[in-house]
Parts: C-alpha cells; structure tokens; sequence
C-alpha cells in the first residue's frame, strides 16, 4: 500500500455540538496525519460548486444550506491507504448502518447531519484538496 493523501470535512452538525476534537482523534488514532486543516464557513457559492455533482437531485438545496449553516473544517489526511482508511473510519453514510466505534456512528444525526465526508478516489480526493487548499497550505 501506498501514501495517500484524501479530503475530509467535519461538517456543520458536528461544529456546532463541539465534536471536532473528538472527530481529529478519530483520524489520527486510526493512522491518518492531518497535514492541512482549517475552519471556515463556506459560502453560498462554494456549496453549490462544491457539491455541484447533486444539483439535478431533489435534497441539493437543503445539502447546500446545511452546509453553510455552520462553520466547518476542511482538512487534508494522510496515510497508509489513506482514502479506504478514512471511509473506514467515517463508517457508512446511515449512521443506522455504520460499525460501531466509527465517527457516524457515535456523533451522526440521521443520514443527512452525518458529521463527516471524505473522498471516494484518488481524482476525487486531488479535486477536492485543490478547491480548498493551496498547495503551499499542506504541510506534510
């Protein structure tokens, strides 16, 4: 296996309950170094092209406003399988559905407050760190 680098977000249901400390712990007790992190609150515009692969479909209007409801972390992971691991971690998107002990699981709200997202892919990790972050921003 190789180092990867992958995207997380600790979204707006988890900022606001003061879980992002124990959502950090979580990647890093699993392997995964956070080598660039950063709170802000996303626009309006960077919600919509961000999640802009849902906009035909019925909830991308209220995805777009959760996420700007709060502010939340974006961060680049890295490690050992980096991507896999992350969704390991992450557990499934139905916090009903995840493993126990995963980040879903103990702090997600339903399916759509689920606390976390992370990268499916490689293409899709290296597009979504560059929407984010500036390469000089990653301190790895």
């Amino acid at each position: 296996m190789a180092i990867q680098r992958t995207f997380s977000i600790i979204k707006p249901d988890a900022t606001k309950r003061n879980l992002t400390g124990k959502i950090i712990a979580k990647f890093e007790d699993a392997g995964l170094r956070i080598v660039a992190s950063k709170r802000i609150r996303m626009t309006r515009e960077q919600a919509e092209a961000f999640y802009g692969v849902h906009k035909e479909r019925p909830f991308f209007g209220e995805l777009v406003d959760f996420m700007i409801s709060e502010p939340v972390v974006v961060q680049v992971l890295e490690g050992e399988d980096a991507i896999a691991k992350n969704r390991e971690v992450m557990g499934a998107t139905n916090p009903a559905d995840a493993a126990p002990g995963t980040i879903r699981k103990e702090f997600a709200l339903s399916v759509g407050e689920n606390s976390v997202h992370g990268s499916d892919a490689p293409e899709t990790a290296a597009e979504e760190i560059r929407f984010f972050f500036k390469d000089e921003e990653i301190v790895g």
